[in-house]
């Protein structure tokens, strides 16, 4: 069974795990063996379209049916750009289920030359400079479809200016599975 088989099953995972959390009665829903196996995921909330909560892990380093459940409790309860969920709110919110890939470093010379490798609409990034670290899903290339000022933005939820270069600058790239209610 491939990975796309299983994503209505992540995406029951996440919505039992955020349900359970605002008080209901767990129905644990045992998890099929591909999914016990070591998976880095984002669980990301909307309402009526607009953002809610996304949080998420970038390396696999627990099953990936404990992650989507630990990502969905914390994008409805602990993000901190939001307030948290409440029962009220969960029936109008949307569930999305982002299974990452390994991420892989990019080699660059400069600025232009990283811009010139970002693949739009198909590339999550994750970027590094000293202590500063963020990341964007390839879905944000759907409100930011220019490269410079996708970079640029991803640069503001790192905490550095927008315009801000410098050759300690890491980037990496990885792909998802995405899966939506």
């Amino acid at each position: 069974m491939t990975l796309a088989e299983h994503g209505p099953t992540l995406l029951r995972l996440a919505r039992a795990a955020i349900a359970q959390a605002l008080g209901e009665a767990a129905q644990d829903e045992p998890a099929p063996a591909a999914l016990l196996q070591p998976g880095a995921s984002f669980v990301t909330l909307t309402q009526r379209g607009d953002l809610r909560g996304c949080m998420g892990t970038l390396e696999a380093h627990r099953p990936l049916a404990d992650d989507v459940r630990h990502n969905a409790v914390a994008s409805a309860l602990r993000d901190p750009r939001f307030a948290p969920l409440t029962w009220d709110e969960f029936g109008y919110t949307r569930v999305e289920v982002s299974v990452l890939s390994n991420a892989a470093p990019l080699a660059f010379a400069d600025e232009a030359d990283a811009l010139a490798q970002l693949r739009p609409e198909v590339d999550g990034i994750i970027l590094e400079c000293d202590w500063h670290r963020a990341t964007f899903l390839p879905q944000v290339w759907e409100q930011l479809p220019d490269p410079r000022e996708f970079l640029g933005h991803l640069k503001r939820k790192a905490g550095l200016p927008a315009h801000y270069w410098s050759e300690r600058m890491q980037l990496s790239r990885y792909g998802v599975e995405k899966f939506k209610e």
